[in-house]
């Protein structure tokens, strides 16, 4: 069988769209990218508790454009916003981890 040269790892295709790891370009990339992770997972955890955004608005004490927001763009928020979202709004325990 051939093996079709057009074929590249993801780690290559990042290198060629945005750089190497630990420049400009390839850090901001993997921010946005940890940003829209997080809004999938609130969104996700919120269909899973059968939520609508306006209900976990309500429980987590903020409105339901910024739980629109976070969960199109979780870019800016606050961690005791995320706080309360994940344990007043879904009833769930936030767990952070550092990679150093």
């Amino acid at each position: 069988m051939k093996k079709n040269s057009n074929i590249i790892t993801l780690e290559e295709h990042l290198n060629n769209a945005y750089g190497e790891q630990g420049t400009d370009r390839r850090d901001e990339f993997e921010r946005g990218y940890e940003s829209f992770k997080l809004g999938v997972m609130i969104r996700e955890a919120r269909k899973k508790a059968n939520m609508t955004q306006a209900e976990l608005a309500e429980k987590a004490q903020t409105k339901r454009s910024y739980i629109s927001r976070i969960e199109s763009d979780a870019s800016d928020i606050r961690l005791s916003t995320l706080m309360r979202i994940v344990e007043l709004g879904l009833g769930g325990k936030l767990e952070l981890n550092l990679n150093i």
